[in-house]
């Protein structure tokens, strides 16, 4: 029997920052400042995602002034799969505020 666990809250952050990302990629700096996160957290969790099939990664050439930075997407799995957790989030929510 597969057993799935609910995502942990860094998990969602990742997620929900990425998809409001919408199909642009987004570097590691940029998701630490949008979720919070610190490096030693994000990036376990990244490699992780992009392991299980919910994220694209690539590494990308370097800028002027920028050394080659590791950039991040979600997969059409990973946007079926934040999607479907936001939606249960917002029925638990609605549960927890309806009156009784």
């Amino acid at each position: 029997m597969l057993r799935s666990r609910a995502p942990s809250p860094a998990t969602r952050a990742v997620l929900s920052a990425l998809i409001d990302a919408a199909h642009a990629w987004s570097h590691g700096y940029e998701l630490c400042r949008l979720t919070g996160l610190k490096s030693g957290t994000l990036y376990p969790l990244l490699i992780r995602l992009e392991r299980q099939g919910y994220l694209h990664a690539e590494w990308q050439p370097p800028e002027p002034g920028r050394p080659p930075r590791h950039a991040y997407r979600l997969t059409a799995e990973g946007h079926r799969y934040t999607t479907q957790i936001q939606a249960a989030a917002q029925g638990a929510d609605h549960r927890l505020t309806r009156p009784a």
